[in-house]
């Protein structure tokens, strides 16, 4: 009786917040919505009635969506989960486009959103722009002129989100759980993991093909002739492949005891003797580290050896690339779409972009997510609900205390 109640109440007050939402169905999927989307939590017209239950239930009970629901040219997949978050994008879009309006009522979080959401969709500033937002970085591979300064422009690049040869952060300790280390990770790939490099069959070569053709359109479009496109991609793919190759497999990541292995300073840069990690710390502004977790000692080492007998040019070249890869889905449209081409239709099999405005409210949530979920629990959580919710909660602790207490096979 205890979780009937807790139920009911449960559906009483999702009903009553529900009363207050808008029917994402009653604007067009192209407009923003201007309160929370309600999505009812049984919809009959959802099912197909002409199924018999007893030999597909799941056509039985989710037929008519399906049948009503293709899945949208911008999405390589779909559910009700992503009709749900779809119809959520919506209502944040809404609230940004009018944040998006310069107005001295704004506060200094929506100003902040707002602003980002407007720069974000200024499709004619980013065309005028062209390549600059990446210059800065750009301009300091170039500047490289001794592998002794690598490590503090890999510290200036990772700071800047570009994935270069390797990762550095901060996560549990695997052997303290209430402890957080320094983690150092594999990194580096263009594509999504190990596999795509050395896989052998038809389908494997034909994507790496095309990811090869993808860097040098990249290239190309950052300026570069076709020959010296056509080399940077097969130094790029050099570079990658052997970095794959040194990487664990998926199936060996899954094993906690092959990621941890805790060393001091001294004995990563023994591992590394090519890479001087104190000034790489330094850059970064990392507290001195009296031990860190090397997760993947071998990815390391090869790491070193690249440098160790790579060029300095094919180390520019692909760290040039990183930073192009990093920043071309936010350059201008030919960029943009290329980056797609590959990224989308090829890797995820989505045969149409998204539109920009889905792209900017993604990016805000991503990167500003603290300063809007203010904005969207403003609009959707008033005083009362969180009091009711709080009630709610208060009387399903109180119900399962209840069940708990007259259980005559558990001790107190």
């Amino acid at each position: 009786m205890g979780r009937l109640l807790a139920a009911v109440w449960l559906v009483l007050s999702l009903a009553a917040l529900s009363a207050h939402a808008e029917d994402p169905k009653s604007a067009k999927p192209d407009q923003p919505l201007t309160s929370f989307p309600y999505q009812p939590s049984l919809d009959v017209a959802s099912m197909d009635r002409t199924a018999d239950p007893c030999v597909d239930f799941y056509r039985f009970s989710c037929g008519g969506w399906i049948a009503n629901n293709p899945i949208p040219a911008d999405q390589s997949s779909w559910s009700v989960y992503g009709k749900l978050y779809q119809d959520n994008q919506r209502f944040l879009w809404g609230i940004l486009e009018t944040l998006a309006k310069p107005g001295a009522a704004r506060t200094p979080v929506q100003a902040q959103i707002g602003d980002y959401f407007a720069a974000c969709m200024d499709e004619a500033a980013i065309e005028a722009k062209g390549l600059s937002p990446a210059m800065a970085d750009l301009d300091a591979v170039a500047a490289l002129t001794a592998k002794k300064d690598l490590p503090a422009l890999l510290a200036r690049l990772h700071s800047h989100d570009v994935d270069a040869y390797f990762g550095f952060g901060a996560d549990q300790d695997l052997a303290d759980s209430e402890q957080m280390i320094a983690v150092l990770g594999a990194g580096g790939l263009g594509l999504p993991d190990r596999d795509y490099y050395t896989k052998t069959d038809k389908h494997s070569k034909d994507t790496r093909a095309q990811y090869w053709a993808h860097v040098m359109r990249i290239f190309e479009l950052a300026g570069a002739d076709a020959a010296t496109a056509k080399q940077a991609a097969n130094s790029v793919m050099t570079t990658e492949t052997a970095l794959a190759r040194a990487s664990l497999t998926n199936v060996e990541q899954r094993d906690p005891y092959k990621l941890f292995h805790n060393m001091d300073p001294k004995k990563l840069q023994a591992l590394t003797p090519h890479f001087e990690w104190a000034g790489y710390l330094a850059v970064l502004g990392t507290p001195p580290l009296d031990h860190l977790n090397a997760s993947q000692p071998k990815f390391l080492a090869e790491v070193d050896r690249l440098i160790a007998t790579g060029s300095l040019a094919d180390i520019k070249t692909y760290l040039r690339w990183q930073v192009l890869h990093q920043a071309a889905a936010h350059l201008t449209s030919s960029f943009v779409t290329a980056n797609f081409d590959f990224y989308g239709k090829v890797l995820r099999g989505t045969p149409q972009m998204p539109p920009r405005w889905k792209r900017c409210v993604g990016l805000v949530d991503h990167q500003l997510g603290d300063g809007l979920s203010q904005e969207f629990i403003a609009r959707t959580f008033s005083s009362k609900l969180k009091a009711d919710t709080l009630r709610m909660t208060q009387q399903i602790e109180t119900a399962m205390g209840q069940e708990i207490s007259q259980l005559d096979w558990m001790s107190a």
